[in-house]
């Protein structure tokens, strides 16, 4: 539990609003155990009704005068004032001051769970150590630039992305993931900000400045996440907009047309409209949905699971379409060379001919063939390096034209190669000015939860689940049959992923959405394509990050289902809350036209239910964070 859920302190507003409720409730008590009347009650009950309800008339005052009339400020001034001079005084401040509780819990909930987030994300680093001119000094990380050294002692948090030069240690990824395990870094592995370095000393050196940081982009996107907002708040937004000089005019007519009519004496239907003000003052749908994004945001980040805003928050719970990239999202992305088929060479020329073409590429395959050569290879020897998307490489290397990629390489260039068949990894195909060498199989493992994770997605309601590929046939579909995908498409080049979920979109009924998972590598253009573009690993791309609507910090595949579930739940919530707040107002609008509901029990109707919303709509923080 952290120190935000141990411990709340109040806002010094919320201190003053506080002791003005103390204040107030007490006269209030001591005034109605007194045996008043007449002016001296009505006089005496201005004092707490003063003390708790000046700043909601100073409020509504201030609207009337820049044109905005119709809010709750105004309904509130004019119900009380209006039971003041219908000399229903007691009820008047009683109305005042459960109002203004109602408004300091949910301001306590609200700030509370901005805090909790705060605290979660509490990221943002102090500082950095970094060496200039063999001195290592202190200084504020958005100071320090690329190419620069920084020192990370045990104990201080990562205030840069970088890549490790020198000394070895665990790191707490927490923060970052919503996961409590640790990382183990070494030299020449990269480390991102944010996380807590634990055990020993690290030279880093920074590759990224603190505005294109890890951590600095992962609290952009916390922050701004409250802006873009759902379309169901922003149809509560309309609805009160017009709701409430609608119900201003009814209780207007409510007060004078049955009078009128001769349905029963004026102060009567005075009565009976107040009430009806009351009743149908919007807090409860106004604040308690709003909270309920915010708070599914906030509980999705306590999970480790960044989603940018509460639109993204809606449209993740009508998902019913799931497209996923094989490689890094569905494996582990840690390749190795388990064959090799040489042809017209020998197998050390074969594997050594592939790593010096290769050695530029930061694609996991050719990390894989560098760790079976063993050696770093002689960048003198290669020049032209081209990176063909979707084929391979192209390289001069000792003055020969090499090609190093797949199957649709050879073709292209009209060499016969000699085809694998049904290879449980990655075919890797080498020609030499035009004559093939042989080839390599690079293998992938899926990870351990892959398979249990999507039969969750399963039974949350996701009605197909697609997986695509740049890998043969054989391969795809003995992964595909394993996991339990219900369609699966191979070989395919970055541009044929858009087109197949270009495909999909449009094949997809009406109210259902399609969200693409990927790792970042060569993503961005799906993942922006998509309804919904979810980018796994706080490692991936910049590009796939920023083209992403929710972030998953971990790699893991476990965080989409708790995703798709705080989704889901945040949806219910809303949806119980709008339903809630609406039917006990509309029930208790009815008996205030009949006669059948006094103030108390509008205050009940306004008040009360707004608490009940709120409380509803804050669980969303907490218990969605339960692994």
């Amino acid at each position: 539990m952290s120190k935000t859920e141990q411990t709340y302190k109040l806002t010094k507003k919320q201190k003053k609003a506080r002791n003005r409720i103390v204040i107030a409730g007490s006269l209030f008590l001591l005034f109605a155990l007194l045996p008043l009347y007449g002016w001296l009650k009505f006089f005496l009950y201005l004092i707490p009704y003063g003390i708790i309800g000046w700043d909601v008339l100073k409020k509504a005052a201030l609207n009337i005068k820049q044109g905005q009339v119709f809010d709750e400020n105004f309904l509130m001034a004019l119900a009380t004032v209006g039971a003041f001079g219908c000399g229903e005084t007691a009820e008047a401040v009683a109305v005042m001051l459960f109002y203004q509780i109602g408004e300091l819990f949910q301001s306590v909930a609200v700030h509370r769970s901005r805090s909790s987030i705060a605290a979660l994300m509490d990221i943002r680093p102090d500082h950095a150590n970094v060496e200039r001119d063999g001195i290592l000094i202190e200084v504020d990380p958005s100071q320090v630039s690329p190419g620069e050294q920084i020192v990370v002692k045990p104990g201080e948090r990562v205030p840069l992305d970088g890549i490790v030069l020198d000394g070895s240690s665990q790191l707490d990824t927490s923060a970052l993931t919503g996961e409590s395990y640790q990382r183990n870094v070494q030299p020449g592995q990269e480390i991102v900000s944010g996380c807590i370095n634990l055990t020993g000393v690290l030279h880093i050196q920074v590759t990224n400045s603190y505005e294109t940081s890890t951590v600095s982009k992962i609290l952009e996107l916390v922050e701004n996440a409250s802006s873009k907002k759902a379309k169901t708040e922003q149809f509560i937004t309309k609805f009160a907009r017009y709701y409430t000089p609608v119900v201003v005019i009814s209780a207007l007519f409510l007060a004078f047309l049955p009078p009128l009519l001769g349905l029963g004496p004026v102060l009567m239907w005075i009565q009976r409209s107040l009430n009806f003000l009351v009743v149908s003052c919007p807090c409860a749908l106004v604040i308690s949905v709003p909270l309920a994004f915010f708070g599914g945001i906030g509980g999705a980040s306590r999970n480790g699971i960044l989603i940018k805003g509460g639109n993204y928050l809606e449209a993740l719970s009508h998902v019913k379409t799931m497209v996923f990239d094989k490689t890094g999202t569905l494996t582990l992305g840690h390749f190795s060379v388990s064959q090799l088929y040489p042809s017209a060479c020998s197998s050390e020329e074969l594997v050594e001919l592939t790593a010096l073409a290769e050695q530029f590429s930061p694609h996991p395959i050719a990390q894989a063939i560098l760790q079976k050569y063993g050696k770093t290879p002689d960048a003198n020897r290669v020049s032209h390096v081209q990176e063909l998307a979707g084929l391979g490489i192209q390289a001069i290397v000792d003055g020969k034209s090499v090609l190093v990629g797949n199957v649709s390489l050879m073709q292209q260039h009209q060499i016969e190669a000699i085809p694998l068949e049904n290879p449980l990894g990655s075919g890797v195909y080498v020609a030499k000015d035009g004559q093939f060498l042989g080839s390599l199989v690079v293998e992938d493992q899926i990870k351990p939860q892959a398979k249990e994770d999507l039969r969750q997605l399963k039974e949350q309601g996701i009605s197909k689940l697609v997986m695509l590929t740049g890998d043969g046939a054989s391969i795809a579909n003995k992964v595909s049959s394993y996991l339990g995908f219900d369609e699966v498409h191979s070989q395919l080049l970055p541009q044929d992923k858009v087109s197949c979920v270009e495909t999909l979109l449009h094949a997809k009924q009406d109210g259902q959405l399609l969200a693409f998972v990927g790792d970042g590598i060569n993503d961005a253009p799906v993942l922006s394509r998509s309804d919904v573009g979810i980018a796994m690993g706080a490692m991936g791309s910049d590009a796939a990050i920023e083209a992403a609507d929710v972030v998953l910090m971990d790699d893991s595949l476990s965080a989409l289902p708790k995703a798709l579930a705080i989704a889901k739940k945040t949806m219910r919530i809303v949806r119980q809350n709008i339903v809630f707040a609406l039917g006990i107002k509309l029930l208790v609008l009815a008996l205030s036209i009949f006669g059948h509901a006094n103030l108390w029990l509008a205050v009940f109707a306004d008040v009360g239910v707004s608490i009940l919303a709120i409380l509803n709509s804050a669980r969303l923080l907490y218990q969605s964070s339960k692994k």
